[in-house]
Parts: structure tokens; sequence; C-alpha cells
């Protein structure tokens, strides 16, 4: 009971500046949340992805590892790849431990995420500066045509990823540290594909196959700094 009372404390705390016509047409800030259904501290941090879906410009994305499901409750939603993408993002920071909840904003910065006020200013940071990559999307039933362009150069190796997600689940958790608890995960991702790599020179453009929402997520190797993201409707 405690964990959802300071989930809906942080939830209802939580509060970006509001944003005008011109934020609108920004490519959104990605947050990714790394959690678990068998973590007691993840509640307050998953109540926030909730606000943060709301918000026009931010892509919130949840990726559940797995590394917590020995605990009497395995996740559903859990990945083993994931749970290295994780820790891919650790030995990049030089850091060799991983933990639950963590948000990584624009692949480069990592906080707590129940910490609602540190998570805000972070996103306020990224919305602040430009993303050197234009991503823009056009669907078609299934069939969704990508554009990057680099306008003034992104050099570097740069990994064009499809993300895809189920917008909305809601679980009734019946062990592990949880045990009774009735969550609702947004963003919950299903898949994160690399479609290529680029040199970040002109523009690399494909049509993909994408069921259901998505997005595309442009950024350094490493993994590194997202450079250019948009989503897929």
């Amino acid at each position: 009971m405690r964990n959802l009372v300071r989930a809906t404390v942080a939830a209802a705390a939580f509060a970006l500046p509001a944003t005008g016509a011109a934020a609108d047409e920004e490519q959104p800030v990605v947050v990714e949340l790394f959690t678990s259904q068998g973590c007691a501290s993840c509640p307050p941090a998953d109540a926030l992805m909730v606000e943060l879906a709301r918000k026009e410009d931010v892509l919130a994305l949840a990726l559940h590892v797995d590394y917590w499901d020995y605990i009497g409750w395995p996740d559903g939603f859990a990945d083993p790849a994931f749970t290295h993408r994780q820790k891919a993002y650790a030995k990049a920071a030089g850091e060799r431990m991983i933990y639950t909840p963590q948000m990584v904003v624009g692949g480069a910065d990592r906080v707590i995420g129940s910490r609602v006020m540190e998570v805000a200013d972070l996103i306020q940071a990224h919305r602040d500066t430009a993303h050197p990559v234009d991503v823009e999307v056009m669907r078609d039933g299934d069939a969704v045509a990508v554009t990057a362009t680099a306008p003034g150069g992104a050099g570097g190796d740069l990994l064009v990823q499809l993300v895809t997600f189920s917008p909305h689940e809601r679980v009734e958790i019946e062990g592990g540290e949880n045990a009774g608890a009735v969550m609702d995960y947004v963003n919950v991702v299903r898949a994160w594909t690399l479609l290529d790599r680029w040199d970040g020179t002109g523009t690399w453009s494909r049509e993909i196959a994408v069921e259901g929402p998505g997005a595309i997520v442009v950024q350094q190797d490493g993994p590194g700094p997202v450079v250019g993201a948009a989503r897929i409707d």
C-alpha cells in the first residue's frame, strides 16, 4: 500500500511546463524506464510514466527487465534483451551496477526513476537542446515510410531503431514484493529492433512494416545520446 500511495503522490506532483504550438512541432524527448513487476521500488516510477506518456513532447518507453523474476513473480513483459540494453548503458557510462527503477533520458542521462523533480529537470534540459537529426514518418496502414535527415551533419555511427510497444496494460500481481497490487503500465516495449547503421550524412530512408503503435529512435552507438526520434501513431 505504501508504494501505491507514493506512486499517486509522485504522479500528482509531476508537472512539466506547458508547451505551445512551436514545441509540439519539435521531436520528443526519449525517456526509457527500466522497471519490473517484481520490484517493490518501481510503482512510483511506473505511475510517473503514466504522466509522461500524456506529454506530446515526451516519448516515454517502459522496458521491463528480467532480473527480478526470481523473487516470486515472473514479469510477463520482461525481455533479456532489455536487461542487455540497460547493461550496455551502464558499460558506456563506466558503471558496474544496474538497478530498477532507472530512467535514461535522451540516451545520455541516468536517474532513479522515482525522483520526480530530477526527471523533470533532465527532460527540460533535453527539450532545450536541438536534435541534429530530423526524423519524419508517414503511415499508410501497416506500411511506414521513414526519413532521417541531418541538415548540419551528424557524423558518427548512428543506430536507426524501430521500437514497438503496447500503449496500456493492466496487471494483477499475485506474487513477489508487489503481491496484491493492480498495476497500470503504459508504452510497454515489445521489441527494440536495429533497422540500420547510418553515418549521419545526407538522408536515410526506408519503408518498413509496423503493426500498432511504435517509434523511430536514432541514437549514437554505445548506446549513446539520442539524436532524433519520431512517433509512429
